[in-house]
C-alpha cells in the first residue's frame, strides 16, 4: 500500500508541475499590455515602462516562471497586481466557501445517487424508467437555471433561505446551513444524474453474479446483500465517476457563486480573469490542481480498499 501511495503522490506532483507550466505560459503570452491596464489608458509611456520593469514582465518567460516556481514552492504565490494583497491570503480566505459547496454537493450526490441507483436496480419497471428520466432531465438542465429557479421559489417566494450571501460556519451554524443549502442543491443535481446511473448499472451487473445468488440461497436478506456485498463491488466504478464529478463541481461552482453572490474561489477567478490579474489566476489554478490531486488520491485509496486488484495494478 505504501508503494501504491508513493506512486500516486509522484504522479500528482508531476501533474501539478505540468499544469503550472501550461497555465503560466498561456496566461503570460496572452496577457496583453498588463502595465497599461493597471495604470490606465492615459498613463505616460515612461510610467508604463517603469511598471513593466517593476512587475518583472520584461524578462524572459523562463526566468519569470523559475522565479514564480521558486516562491510558490516556499508557499509564496506572489501579490495581486491590482490591490497588492498576498495571493495565498486571497485564496485561503475564499477557499472555505468553495470547499463547503463542493464537499456538500459531493456528499449529497453520493447519498442520493446510492438511494436512487439501488431503488432503480431493485425495483425495475416504471420506477427504473422514472429514475432514469429524472436523471436525464437533471443532467440536461444547466445548473445556473436550476439555481435561479431555487432562488425564485425558495428564497423570494417562500422566504425559506437567503437569496444571496454567505455566513461562515464559525459565526452561525444555522446561518451557514441556510446560505449553502440552495447552492449545494443546484450544484449537485447534475452529479446525482450521472452517478445514480453508474450505480444503477453497477448494481444490476453485480446482482447477476453467482455469489449474490448463493448469498440469497442461504437466506440472507436482500437489503443486507446489497448494502454489505453488492455495493462494495459496485462502488469502484461509482467512485471513479464521483471523482470526475468533483472536478466538474469545482468548475461549476464558478457559476453558482456568481448567482448566489458567494465570496468563493469561483468569484475570485472571475474577478481576476476580468482584470488580467495573472498572479491571482495562477494561485487559483494551482490551488484547484492540488485539490483535485488530493481528491483523486483519496478516491484511489478508497478504490484500493474496496478492490485489492487496484493495488496490484
Amino acid at each position: 500500500m505504501l508503494g501504491f501511495i508513493i506512486r500516486r503522490v509522484i504522479s500528482g506532483v508531476i501533474l501539478v508541475f505540468t499544469i503550472s507550466i501550461i497555465a503560466f505560459t498561456l496566461l503570460y503570452l496572452g496577457g496583453g499590455d498588463i502595465a497599461r491596464r493597471i495604470l490606465g489608458e492615459n498613463a505616460p509611456a515612461e510610467t508604463v515602462a517603469r511598471k513593466v520593469q517593476e512587475l518583472g514582465i520584461d524578462r524572459p518567460l523562463v526566468v519569470q516562471y523559475w522565479d514564480w516556481l521558486s516562491s510558490a514552492i516556499g508557499g509564496n504565490l506572489g501579490r495581486s497586481w491590482f490591490n497588492g494583497e498576498m495571493v495565498s491570503a486571497s485564496v485561503s480566505n475564499r477557499l472555505s466557501v468553495t470547499v463547503s459547496l463542493v464537499i456538500g454537493a459531493i456528499v449529497l450526490s453520493a447519498i442520493v445517487s446510492i438511494l436512487l441507483g439501488v431503488l432503480a436496480a431493485r425495483r425495475g419497471g416504471w420506477i427504473d424508467g422514472l429514475v432514469q428520466l429524472v436523471s436525464v432531465i437533471g443532467f440536461a438542465i444547466p445548473n445556473f437555471l436550476i439555481a435561479l429557479f431555487l432562488v425564485v421559489v425558495f428564497a423570494i417566494n417562500l422566504h425559506w433561505f437567503k437569496a444571496t450571501g454567505f455566513v461562515p460556519l464559525t459565526k452561525s451554524a444555522n446561518g451557514w446551513l441556510a446560505s449553502v443549502t440552495l447552492p449545494i442543491v443546484a450544484l449537485s443535481l447534475a452529479a446525482i444524474a450521472s452517478v445514480s446511473q453508474q450505480i444503477r448499472s453497477a448494481v444490476v451487473d453485480t446482482m447477476s453474479r453467482d455469489y449474490v445468488r448463493t448469498l440469497r440461497a442461504r437466506g440472507i436478506g436482500i437489503n443486507r446483500v446489497i448494502y454489505q456485498h453488492v455495493l462494495r463491488n459496485a462502488g469502484g466504478p461509482a467512485l471513479a465517476v464521483l471523482a470526475l464529478q468533483f472536478v466538474g463541481l469545482l468548475g461549476g461552482s464558478v457559476v453558482i457563486e456568481q448567482v448566489f453572490a458567494l465570496p468563493g474561489i469561483g468569484q475570485l477567478t472571475v474577478q481576476a480573469t476580468t482584470l488580467g490579474d495573472i498572479p491571482v489566476v495562477m494561485g487559483v489554478v494551482i490551488t484547484a490542481a492540488i485539490i483535485v490531486v488530493i481528491v483523486n488520491l483519496v478516491i484511489d485509496l478508497a478504490q484500493a480498499a474496496l478492490n485489492p486488484k487496484v493495488r496490484l495494478s
